[in-house]
């Protein structure tokens, strides 16, 4: 009778504490989210003002974990290893989301297979720069000294496949000029050597070369959108210019490992779409001349099939490589 006593007394106790326990709510830590790029970076700007937002709200802290690398495959593929459970995010772009599933053999992570897509976030158009030296006011003025001097106009990156890399490739496809790629590790460097004059040409996310525009220590000629940036609204847009068919320009999306509970997605959406609302919150992303996104977790992984496969072709169009 005793042992039965003890044994009832130890499976009451038992399922008094499992109920309590799965109940726990969402989150109960900090979260961790990766940026696959350095610190300082648009991706790394853009990525802490709406988690900054969101952590007010979600009772939470959203700890930012710089991953550079790989054009943004090492934090990644980090991410699509992780534990799903809500705990480690992943903050990235259309390079190591889209345009790398195309670029990198053997990439370690399928970005449509590995994720479970939170929302996209954000979309930034590429802006079209010059160093001042560079005798050109107009896209087609740029266009007219490219072709005058072919492999002369050096551009910068953070690398093969980012949207700056193939926003120079696009622009050789549709205009026919000949420009060379230049790589860089941070962005820092990359703005610092196109304000120096080391580089003379750009297809920057506007976070990168604000500074240097409204300086005087860079040109701005035209923006890849289809509207013109709050921002620069004197810098007309690249059809404007009378450039049809030219595509370039970046997003960012947020991420969860596959198998992360849809309960936590949902939450992690809400909490996003709440942030996108704030006025403020807006106003600081046009100043840096995104446009903030809500898409349901469905929409952003149709949305990602589709910009694998619109890059794919401009990459083999291209020949790019990985070893360029």
């Amino acid at each position: 009778m005793k042992k039965a006593f003890v044994a009832a007394a130890v499976a009451c106790t038992i399922a008094a504490i499992g109920p309590t326990h799965a109940a726990d709510p969402y989150p109960t830590r900090p979260i961790t989210v990766v940026v696959p790029f350095a610190g300082g970076s648009a991706s790394d700007v853009l990525a802490r003002v709406v988690l900054d937002r969101m952590g007010n709200t979600i009772g939470q802290r959203f700890v930012v974990d710089n991953r550079p690398g790989a054009g943004g495959n090492i934090g990644s593929q980090m991410v699509a290893n992780a534990t799903p459970d809500g705990y480690t995010l992943l903050y990235a772009g259309s390079g190591p989301i889209a345009v790398n599933k195309t670029l990198t053999p053997n990439l370690g992570y399928d970005p449509e297979t590995d994720f479970a897509p939170v929302t996209l976030s954000v979309v930034l158009p590429n802006v079209i720069v010059v160093n001042p030296k560079i005798p050109a006011n107009t896209l087609a003025e740029l266009v007219t000294y490219a072709k005058a001097h072919p492999k002369e106009l050096y551009y910068g990156s953070v690398g093969i496949g980012s949207s700056q890399h193939l926003g120079g490739v696009s622009f050789e496809q549709v205009t026919g000029v000949q420009i060379v790629h230049v790589p860089y590790r941070a962005a820092s460097q990359m703005s610092t050597d196109l304000i120096s004059g080391e580089t003379q040409l750009g297809f920057q996310l506007l976070p990168n070369v604000l500074a240097g525009i409204r300086g005087g220590q860079i040109k701005a000629l035209a923006v890849t959108g289809d509207k013109r940036l709050p921002a620069l609204p004197d810098v007309p847009t690249v059809a404007e210019s009378g450039i049809e068919n030219y595509r370039a320009g970046s997003w960012f999306a947020l991420l969860a490992p596959k198998g992360t509970p849809p309960e936590i997605v949902a939450r992690l959406q809400k909490e996003h779409d709440a942030a996108m609302a704030d006025p403020e919150l807006r106003a600081r992303y046009v100043e840096l001349g995104a446009e903030p996104v809500a898409l349901a977790p469905a929409e952003a992984a149709k949305f990602i099939s589709n910009e694998i496969a619109t890059w794919r072709e401009i990459i083999r169009k291209g020949g790019i490589t990985i070893g360029q």
